[in-house]
């Protein structure tokens, strides 16, 4: 949408129904209209901005509500436009009664994501940062937060508008070289060139790797607990997140649909699923539960495999199914508790991919999940370090990385400038869509499509 100074919206930007609601808007007649029926000390138009003023909302002679209204003038706010934010009494009742003054007045509600999306076409911040505003909203865990924030601050803009006015000089240069191609003169340090595309191309390589990594902070890390029936997995289950949610008994194939449950462990949200006890049987039931479990396997970012046999394989209990190579798959010894097991390891004799626990007794327990927040790092990303985790940053990066092999296989092969050139503006092309300095109405709509009304 493309807005103007008249369009001047408004949205609660706090949910309804509590303590206290805030109501806000923004365009270039929000401090007038808030104007006509605020009653303060001092009219608003005559505010500095950031300032905060107490008074009453009103209706001809009738006070709607004792408010505190915050003025930010243009461009000095999160818009860019002139805003106002207005902290109400939180009934709905209050709330409607406030909102109708103001659109009756020919303010209109506000779209989905309308003022960060008005922050973004004011320049107040890039895309990527707007993004993150969402993420940050929507962020459950102490690792999540900080990607998200990281982003927010520009760290990530920053670097990618670095990497892009370098890429531009030494384009200009080349394209240069075109206006002056009979006389068979170079603008552009084939050296420094070979240079800086390396440089781009292993910057650009590390920051989707990352993706790997921003993506389970962001969604949750998965966590598959799979074995035969019986072995354990319900018990561990209960014994992770401290509750009992899963019913535990000596009859196998008690469980025989997936169980999730979320937990925050050191930061970071993981997503334990219980699975049906995997196993050949006839029984209907037990069939349709163990396809569950395979589609769970499929998915899951960890798969604690658990046995009570620590000389089992395996291929024998995943019925098929291969992990991938980005799959972690740990090998639980379960029921150390008992006699037979505990003789089967001597105790101490986990290794990298193995881990010996009784889910009864607890015993173990910490080991799993030292092993499991280690296999996801995340003091990076408290460090500030950038982090990707949006799925289309990731792509955009990848066809920006295919762009910087087809420019240096170009350099190396001597081609002339201008197919030079073309690879380095397909790269520009894609790190700019990752900041919007390339963008299109239906990448924005998708984008801000997502956010909650009031931001």
């Amino acid at each position: 949408m493309i807005f103007c100074d008249d369009d001047t919206i408004i949205a609660p930007a706090t949910p309804m129904g509590g303590a206290l609601c805030v109501i806000r808007l923004s365009g270039g007649r929000a401090i007038e209209v808030c104007d006509e029926v605020f009653r303060g000390r001092r009219a608003l138009n005559e505010a500095k901005t950031a300032t905060v003023h107490y008074g009453n909302i009103v209706d001809g002679d009738d006070v709607v509500d004792d408010v505190l209204v915050s003025v930010f003038r243009a461009p000095h706010s999160y818009t860019g436009e002139n805003s106002v934010e207005i902290s109400a009494h939180g009934s709905r009742y209050v709330v409607g009664r406030i909102m109708s003054l103001f659109t009756a007045r020919g303010m209109r509600m506000a779209e989905a994501g309308e003022f960060t999306r008005r922050a973004f076409l004011s320049g107040k911040m890039d895309l990527s940062q707007a993004e993150a505003v969402a993420d940050v909203i929507a962020s459950d865990s102490r690792a999540s937060h900080a990607v998200a924030s990281t982003q927010m601050r520009g760290a990530y803009s920053d670097e990618l508008g670095a990497l892009r006015d370098k890429l531009l000089q030494i384009t200009s240069l080349l394209e240069l070289e075109l206006d002056f191609s009979e006389e068979d003169v170079e603008f552009a340090d084939r050296a420094h060139l070979e240079a800086l595309l390396q440089q781009t191309h292993s910057r650009v390589e590390q920051l989707a790797e990352s993706f790997a990594l921003g993506n389970v902070l962001k969604e949750g890390v998965g966590v598959a607990i799979v074995g035969r029936p019986n072995v354990g997995k319900s018990t561990l289950l209960n014994r992770l997140i401290g509750e009992d949610r899963a019913m535990v008994s000596n009859i196998a194939g008690t469980t025989r649909d997936t169980i999730e449950v979320v937990k925050n462990i050191g930061g970071i949200r993981f997503r334990f699923i219980d699975t049906a006890g995997m196993h050949t049987t006839t029984d209907e039931l037990e069939q349709m539960g163990i396809a569950r479990t395979i589609d769970e396997l499929r998915r899951a970012n960890v798969i604690l495999w658990l046995t009570d046999d620590a000389t089992s394989q395996m291929d024998a209990d995943m019925q098929g199914y291969e992990p991938t190579a980005e799959q972690i798959v740990v090998k639980v010894v379960t029921k150390i508790d008992l006699a037979d097991n505990a003789a089967a390891t001597p105790s101490g004799e986990s290794d990298a991919t193995t881990v010996r626990l009784s889910a009864k007794t607890g015993e173990g327990v910490d080991e799993l999940l030292e092993r499991l927040l280690s296999a996801f790092d995340a003091d990076s990303v408290y460090r500030g370090d950038v982090v990707v985790s949006s799925q289309r940053h990731y792509e955009a990066l990848r066809l920006a990385d295919e762009s910087l092999r087809s420019a240096q296989m170009a350099l190396r092969q001597s081609l002339p400038a201008d197919l030079l050139s073309e690879d380095i503006r397909q790269v520009l092309y894609h790190l700019g869509t990752i900041t919007g300095q390339i963008s299109s109405d239906e990448i924005l709509q998708n984008i801000f499509s997502h956010f909650c009304i009031g931001k």
